[in-house]
């Protein structure tokens, strides 16, 4: 039986290594979704995930995704992509409509509106993030997540058109790598993340890669202008 977290948002989660091998990182269930509980979890490596027919469900899988924001994989065609300008890419531009999108767009809709209201609210307190894909006007894809330290942990992406959320990301890391921010957190490895450039790496070696950058300050706040000067300084499209 997986223990129940405390009440308080202060109450403590029990150790990452006593989560279950099947299914991998499952630790603890309970608590809410509150910014001081959300923030405590991730600076400790561990994440919610769940359906709306279960309580919250919290995770630290033995095996982490990540990106090296200097290194994402770039093909051929997705450099063509992105010097040819299809998308104008931007932050914290319509987080809603981000989060929105992707919870649409899954088959397993685990961004339950309980899920949905605490991003939203990360978003209004300066820690989470969007970042989009426009196609003239139309949101042609985007991905949000946190932000702590010089850690930025992604939560989920979508594309409404071809290579949207693909320039998205390359985008993203190509900022985070200039602002000082050398990890991409993915969580669950995937096959689309790998072709991407993702490694995986123990549950350990995150903790430790992650632990001396979260000691230092945050990128609290809009990255609405910040990113938009960083594109217009070091444009991604010269991938």
């Amino acid at each position: 039986m997986i223990p129940r977290v405390g009440e308080s948002p202060q109450a403590p989660f029990p150790p990452v290594d006593e989560a279950l091998d099947s299914p991998d990182g499952l630790l603890a269930w309970g608590g809410d979704l509150s910014p001081t509980r959300l923030e405590r979890a991730y600076r400790a490596g561990i994440f919610p995930w769940f359906s709306e027919d279960q309580p919250i469900l919290w995770w630290s899988p033995g095996t982490r995704c990540v990106f090296d924001t200097a290194r994402p994989h770039v093909s051929r065609r997705l450099a063509r992509v992105i010097r040819q300008g299809k998308f104008q890419v931007t932050a914290d531009t319509d987080f809603e409509g981000v989060i929105a999108n992707c919870a649409r767009r899954r088959d397993d809709t685990w961004i339950t509106p309980e899920m949905n209201a605490a991003y939203r609210r990360m978003h209004r307190l300066g820690h989470a993030h969007s970042i989009e894909a426009w196609s003239g006007d139309r949101l042609a894809g985007g991905l949000y997540g946190l932000s702590f330290g010089r850690m930025f942990f992604g939560e989920s992406m979508f594309s409404a058109e071809t290579d949207a959320s693909k320039v998205v990301l390359v985008t993203l890391c190509a900022v985070l790598a200039d602002w000082g921010i050398p990890w991409l957190d993915a969580q669950v490895p995937s096959d689309h993340l790998v072709r991407m450039g993702a490694r995986e790496i123990s549950r350990q070696a995150f903790l430790e890669l992650q632990a001396p950058l979260l000691e230092q300050d945050s990128r609290t706040g809009s990255w609405r202008t910040a990113f938009a000067e960083a594109l217009a300084q070091s444009p991604a499209s010269s991938t």
